[in-house]
């Protein structure tokens, strides 16, 4: 009988939570829905990335390409080619690297222990997985006899860094101010700073002749799965780790 009477509150306990968790969540035909558009639209990006990939392989650069620098490079805006120049430095060594320790620093030193940690493994993945692909295919960047070449580069052309390692980094931080922060004009502020900074370094990369656009969009899809991926991640692991953190601690029912 004491058993019995030691199950009740339990049970009391399971159910008030069940309760709690239908009504934050959607129906079960709405997730189910939400499922298949997500893998559907992963599915489309890992086979755009995939075809891309194979014709890169065999192909130095398509007419596209070079019909898309000669577009670009015909702007000759003193201001356009500064603002260019500047967007593609800020993903050079050593300021690339300085910038991506303040961020991370700045992260933890809000409070915000996993989503630094994960902002620094995003950091040293995107840019594993670039270097990766990059030995793999081999592709030479944009010769001086076809378009303007700002600066030469010694590395392989596809996919771009700088575009894989703004997809990957910044957009995380992206992310994470969009989900975390409430609203207000700092909020907004960080988020048109770096997404203005995802959505224009491939312009940047191809202007300054460094990069084909195939290049660029190789780099934009492959960056969005890595992307995706650590998303992922940060969110399983944000409820099983980092709960008792000092700032913006998970929980299993908002798995943010």
């Amino acid at each position: 009988m004491a058993e019995q009477k030691g199950e009740k509150p339990i049970e009391k306990i399971k159910g008030v939570a069940l309760q709690a968790a239908h009504a934050e969540t959607e129906p079960a035909p709405v997730r189910h829905y939400r499922a298949v558009l997500f893998q559907l639209v992963l599915l489309v990006v890992t086979g755009a990335f995939a075809v891309l990939t194979f014709l890169v392989k065999t192909t130095p650069f398509f007419p596209i390409d070079l019909q898309i620098t000669k577009t670009l490079q015909s702007l000759n805006f003193p201001l356009f080619a500064g603002l260019m120049s500047l967007i593609s430095w800020v993903g050079f060594f050593p300021q690339s690297l300085i910038i991506t320790g303040l961020n991370i620093l700045l992260i933890y030193g809000f409070g915000l222990h996993w989503e630094a940690l994960m902002s620094l493994a995003t950091a040293v993945l995107v840019q594993g997985i670039n270097v990766l692909v990059k030995d793999f295919i081999q592709r030479p960047r944009p010769a001086a006899a076809l378009v303007h070449v700002f600066d030469t580069l010694s590395s392989y052309s596809f996919p771009s860094g700088h575009v894989m390692f703004y997809t990957g980094f910044f957009g995380f931080i992206w992310f994470l101010a969009f989900t975390l922060l409430k609203i207000s004009w700092k909020r907004t502020l960080l988020l048109v700073i770096f997404g203005s900074l995802v959505l224009t370094i491939g312009v940047s990369r191809i202007y300054l002749g460094e990069h084909w656009a195939s290049d660029v969009v190789g780099a934009y899809l492959l960056g969005s799965l890595v992307l995706i991926g650590v998303i992922q991640f940060y969110r399983w692991g944000k409820t099983r780790f980092f709960i008792h953190q000092p700032v913006a601690a998970g929980s299993k029912q908002d798995g943010t």
